[in-house]
């Protein structure tokens, strides 16, 4: 058990170095293209591949070499997950690992949440600009680490663990943090399944909605409304602590879907939406 825990250790501070790496020979390309040299781009090329070649002791990855491609998010992913008997601190420490090396590889990967239940259970919630995106971000050294150290870590290891509850969503709107905002702590999750014929109604609640949490509710971080299939629907916002999910549940959006939750989703606002409301700890946070 504790040589698996060691593999993910040890797997961080590899890609921590070749991202090290990576810094180095970015910083030697600029400084060759500031010499007044002629065919400056091919001296650099050159430059770059030597240092990297004498440098390089780990791989960087295909995800490190990839340029953002977007900033708009259009997709989603939910994966749940329970930690082994005695392993929450060293999964929770891996999954703030993780979240630095999402930081640093994954350009595509517009948000990473690593969530901690109040029940003590586990889950990553994470945006992109596009399929591709999620794609790299699945192909990434995080999933990878996960991979490799599910086992250990996590009840019933990677397929059955894992795999078997990851969940994708297409994002219809959302409210962006501000580049001011504090670190999100908290956070939550809603799946709302739409009464029969009323699918569209609530799916244009939910896309409107963005605006007037963005004009009213400061505290409310990133807030995202997402279409899982044709008829269930979901929320995920993060907030600063407490007191702004207090807000947000006291707010517009929240009298709103109170409103017309007995017309628009099944089991109404008591058994239809406050049921099916999961609460979380953020514990580690990435955004680009």
């Amino acid at each position: 058990m504790f040589g698996k825990y060691c593999t993910y250790s040890v797997f961080f501070a590899s890609a921590g170095q070749a991202v090290w790496e990576h810094r180095i020979a970015f910083q030697l390309q600029h400084e060759v293209k500031e010499m007044n040299v002629p065919n400056q781009m091919r001296k650099a090329s050159l430059y770059l591949a030597t240092s990297l070649f004498m440098l390089t002791s780990a791989s960087v990855s295909h995800a490190q070499t990839t340029e953002k491609q977007e900033s708009t998010m259009k997709e989603a992913t939910y994966i749940p997950f329970a930690a082994k008997s005695e392993q929450d601190k060293n999964l929770a420490k891996f999954l703030s690992e993780g979240a630095k090396l999402v930081t640093k590889t994954e350009p595509n990967t517009l948000y990473w949440y690593a969530l901690k239940k109040t029940d003590g259970r586990f889950g990553i919630f994470d945006f992109f600009p596009n399929e591709a995106g999620r794609a790299e971000h699945f192909a990434g050294q995080v999933a990878s680490a996960l991979n490799a150290n599910a086992d250990a870590l996590v009840a019933q290891g990677w397929d059955k663990g894992v795999v078997a509850n990851i969940t994708n969503s297409a994002v219809l709107s959302y409210k962006e943090p501000s580049e001011s905002s504090a670190s999100a702590t908290q956070a939550t999750y809603i799946v709302l399944n739409a009464q029969a014929g009323k699918e569209q109604a609530l799916e244009n609640l939910l896309t409107g909605a963005a605006l007037v949490i963005d004009q009213t509710e400061p505290k409310t971080l990133l807030w995202t409304s997402l279409k899982l299939n044709n008829n269930t629907f979901g929320i995920f916002d993060t907030f600063t602590d407490e007191s702004g999910r207090d807000a947000h549940f006291a707010g517009k959006v929240a009298a709103a879907l109170k409103a017309q939750a007995d017309d628009l989703v099944v089991g109404g606002w008591e058994n239809g939406v406050l049921t099916n409301i999961h609460n979380f700890e953020v514990i580690a946070e990435a955004e680009h």
